[in-house]
């Protein structure tokens, strides 16, 4: 009479045992969230930004985590592992909200997540690694040398034969003198310029970035604003 099949057994079948340790597994997964708490819970929020970013950190933390484990717990084939990254290589911050500082820190949560999914690992590698990342982050991602700005995206029904025309304009439709202007499009078959507009963010308001269709004839500047502008 065979004796029944046990999961122990039918892990070892699938040579899986041999590399997943439900021990290592939970170090691992508790090193992941104390340094994913570390990034996004303080880190990140010491500034201003998208609502949305936390919740994307942490999935694509938790989901690239939970991937490694399953590829590297037993005999899967190449093709899987290759189709698994292929997947999360089509994620993308696609939302013009996103900043270049929300893409650093979505790298910085992906590089932990590899960090900690390995298994089979020293555990000061893993706690190194992360203290690294973690670090660097801390000491590069300074708020107090960081002035925060809001950027506007303009369509603007003209176009302008020199760039200080469009700063002229932008500052009359807003009343205020943008910190730089940037023109992004030149459209002559429609007679539109796209332009992006960098002010200082005043409190209360997002940081995120606005996109105006601005029509009609911009007012005249005064002479205080034309010499600030100058």
């Amino acid at each position: 009479m065979h004796a029944p099949y046990t999961v122990a057994s039918v892990l070892a079948a699938k040579g899986i045992t041999n590399h997943l340790s439900p021990i290592d597994l939970v170090t691992r997964g508790s090193l992941d969230v104390i340094a994913l708490l570390i990034l996004v819970g303080w880190l990140y929020r010491r500034r201003r930004s998208a609502q949305e970013m936390p919740l994307v950190l942490t999935a694509l933390n938790i989901g690239l985590f939970a991937a490694m484990s399953a590829i590297s717990a037993g005999k899967f084939p190449t093709g899987v592992g290759f189709g698994l990254f292929g997947i999360l290589s089509l994620v993308r911050l696609r939302s013009a909200a996103f900043t270049l500082r929300d893409v650093a820190y979505t790298f910085a949560a992906l590089v932990i997540a590899l960090c900690n999914g390995l298994p089979q690992r020293a555990s000061w590698l893993a706690i190194g690694l992360d203290v690294l990342v973690l670090v660097a982050v801390l000491l590069v991602d300074d708020p107090r040398t960081y002035n925060p700005t809001r950027v506007v995206k303009l369509t603007l029904d003209r176009t302008y034969g020199d760039e200080s025309d469009v700063l002229w304009d932008v500052a009359a439709r807003f009343g205020r003198v943008p910190l730089t202007v940037e023109v992004d499009e030149v459209d002559y078959v429609r007679e539109t310029t796209r332009v992006a507009a960098r002010f200082p963010l005043e409190p209360g308001q997002p940081a995120q970035t606005t996109e105006i269709s601005a029509v009609g004839e911009p007012e005249v500047p005064t002479a205080r604003e034309a010499e600030s502008v100058q």
